[in-house]
């Protein structure tokens, strides 16, 4: 089968017994970074020696095929740098691979950085949508946000910390001064760090500099109280500035709790008149 494997984001002592047992069982792992898999074997007092295979985003199309016929005849156990391999991480293309061909996959369940900051960055967790890294670039970040400014649901996102400033300054135009959010810096680590605020207040304490690994987490946007005739000015503008009509109006629906059908069909009703 394969076996995604999760492993520390930054305690060793995260490392579960199921976990360990694997690895000191594993004949072949596939590791995003098979120097710092070789590290974490000797860290966790693993005497086993498999067989290490990259598998990183630059060749996952690659070797997706050969790790997924392995795997009919032996375990192949995957494994990211930290957390969850497929998060964000290499493994999606081998998975994916494997259910197309019926080769069993399963999970050694363990450590998340992006639940781990979503339990406890203080903003509500039953319904969140995880973003990943956004654009580095500033304008695709901003058109990013944009499209993302009426979600309801809390938003996670990784950010490097030499970009987090200008992402919480574009994250202040794109959803307001206002919009509560948590900094989560090196969890799990001896300097973890919760720095909660709006995205306003970030901005300016991270414009000082930010060091470590980062978590960014977003309240969604709350409901506003439109009439229909701002509703309908609101999918307007929105298609004025390029947005296709229908995701304008399903996201000003959102926003709103109008009806994002009623909304199309004035929408489109304008439009003829």
């Amino acid at each position: 089968m394969i076996l995604l494997a999760a492993t520390p984001i930054g305690n060793l002592g995260d490392a579960s017994l199921r976990l360990r047992e694997t690895l000191e069982s594993a004949t072949v792992i596939a590791a995003e970074d098979t120097r710092h898999t070789v590290q974490l074997l000797r860290l966790l007092g693993i005497e086993n020696r498999p067989e290490l295979v990259a598998l990183h985003d630059h060749n996952e199309h690659e070797r997706a095929a050969s790790l997924v016929e392995r795997a009919a005849n032996e375990d192949v156990v995957l494994v990211s740098d930290a957390g969850m391999p497929t998060v964000s991480d290499p493994g999606f293309r081998v998975v994916q691979l494997a259910a197309e061909r019926g080769i069993e996959v399963s999970a050694i369940p363990g450590p998340s950085a992006v639940i781990t900051a979503l339990a406890i960055a203080g903003l509500p967790t039953d319904r969140f949508a995880f973003e990943g890294f956004l654009p580095r670039k500033a304008g695709e970040r901003s058109r990013a946000l944009g499209q993302l400014a009426a979600e309801r649901r809390t938003l996670v996102f990784f950010e490097a910390p030499t970009r987090l400033a200008a992402t919480l300054r574009d994250l202040a135009g794109a959803f307001g001064e206002d919009r509560p959010a948590a900094v989560c810096r090196e969890l799990t680590k001896l300097h973890e760090e919760v720095r909660r605020g709006s995205v306003g207040e970030l901005a300016e304490w991270a414009a000082e500099g930010v060091r470590g690994e980062i978590v960014l987490v977003v309240g969604g946007a709350p409901q506003l109280e439109a009439s229909p005739e701002a509703a309908l000015d609101e999918v307007q503008q929105r298609v004025a500035e390029g947005e296709r009509l229908k995701d304008a109006t399903r996201a000003v629906a959102e926003a709103t709790g109008l009806s994002a059908r009623e909304l199309y069909a004035a929408a489109l009703a304008a439009r003829a008149s």
